[in-house]
């Protein structure tokens, strides 16, 4: 993301768009993240917030609002498993993903790119920068170089080419020291380092981190991306472009977000035990509701229907909605999921119908796209 904690801050205050904004704790703190408004004055993140003031007293200085932040993640990092289930979070607001089995479905990898670049400006309110590349070391270099708001593609056979118009210290594992060390010998770009004798730089880092630095010189860097935790809970939330005082469209967001949740939980072979609905209002209140099921379940509409009636338990005291979210929890694995039927459910085949319906609309969006079909209300 583009200067996270200050773009949830700027998306929250609209009317800040533009201007130079700091978020920071009280006056012997130091800075948690400035727009690019304000790093145009020379404010960067972990600077003393006294330093700030003084370069640009005319910024916004705002108090940090975790929960804002943990909230703005957890979006972002919903929309990036609706692309894929290879995710790998490296911190609150960034991410490898390996797109290579979402291509057919959605397109290039650029395009992609370009979908979630889209998702996250309209459904978080926030911009970021993407790096597509053929390693994760790559991607990572041209994210940098894309900011703030853009893309970056670097081609597989144009890598060396890239990285070899860098300074040295763009490599990872290049900290202060080391580039110091490495200057020393003359060696200040990665084309200098890529050119150096491996027995030399064996020399001045010491075996590993000579070899590893030689690697990523060259562009060879055979990490996967590794999902590093299990999810708990699946859902999806918006925040609406204008505040909603019409119930009804309320519930037609619910619709939609409910299947998505649903299709998220299929495609992880995964039920919910519990259905939650979380809403917040105008004034910045967030409201949570949620029930258990009678039978776990991956099923959209069954989780809408229990989400709207979450939604109508819910006290707005007269206010519009801001944002509204669908969360299925408690997850188990569909293989070994006890499943309850009601007595119409085993008389009727209704669970196997909805069952049935869910695969065939699972299929045709797989193969034409999500937007080819949409949920029923009805019911």
């Amino acid at each position: 993301m583009d200067a996270f904690f200050a773009s949830v801050e700027v998306a929250r205050r609209p009317h800040l768009r533009g201007r130079p904004v700091v978020v920071a704790g009280a006056e012997r703190s130091v800075v948690l993240a400035a727009t690019y408004e304000a790093r145009a004055f020379g404010v960067r993140s972990a600077m003393p917030v006294s330093t700030a003031r003084r370069l640009c007293p005319q910024a916004i200085y705002i108090p940090p609002d975790h929960a804002a932040y943990r909230d703005a993640s957890a979006q972002l990092m919903e929309i990036l498993r609706e692309v894929t289930t290879l995710v790998e979070p490296i911190s609150v607001d960034e991410a490898f993903l390996d797109v290579s089995g979402a291509r057919r479905r959605l397109g290039s990898s650029t395009a992609i790119a370009q979908q979630i670049r889209e998702r996250v400006q309209t459904q978080i309110g926030i911009t970021c920068s993407v790096g597509v590349a053929s390693s994760k070391f790559v991607a990572k270099l041209a994210s940098t170089h894309a900011k703030p708001d853009g893309m970056m593609l670097v081609p597989k056979e144009a890598t060396v080419p890239f990285l070899r118009t860098l300074p040295v210290g763009a490599l990872w594992g290049v900290g202060g020291k080391t580039e110091e060390n490495l200057a020393r010998w003359g060696i200040t770009t990665v084309a200098e380092l890529a050119d150096t004798d491996p027995l030399v730089l064996r020399q001045i880092l010491g075996a590993a981190a000579g070899a590893h630095l030689h690697d990523l010189a060259w562009g060879r860097d055979p990490r996967p991306v590794e999902p590093t935790r299990t999810e708990q809970s699946v859902g999806a939330e918006t925040t609406f472009a204008k505040d909603v005082y019409d119930l009804s469209l309320v519930e037609s967001k619910l619709l939609e977000l409910a299947d998505r949740c649903g299709h998220r939980l299929r495609a992880q072979e995964v039920l919910a035990r519990t259905v939650s609905v979380k809403v917040r209002t105008s004034d910045f209140r967030t409201l949570t509701r949620s029930r258990s099921l009678v039978s776990p379940s991956d099923s959209g509409h069954e989780i809408y229907l229990v989400a709207r009636e979450l939604m109508s338990s819910v006290d707005l005291r007269g206010l519009p909605v801001r944002l509204v979210g669908v969360r299925g929890e408690g997850l188990e694995r569909r293989s070994s999921a006890v499943l309850q039927l009601t007595l119409e459910d085993a008389v009727e085949g209704k669970t196997d119908q909805q069952r049935l319906a869910d695969a065939a609309i699972d299929q045709v969006r797989s193969r034409f796209g999500r937007s080819a079909i949409g949920p029923a209300a009805a019911g």
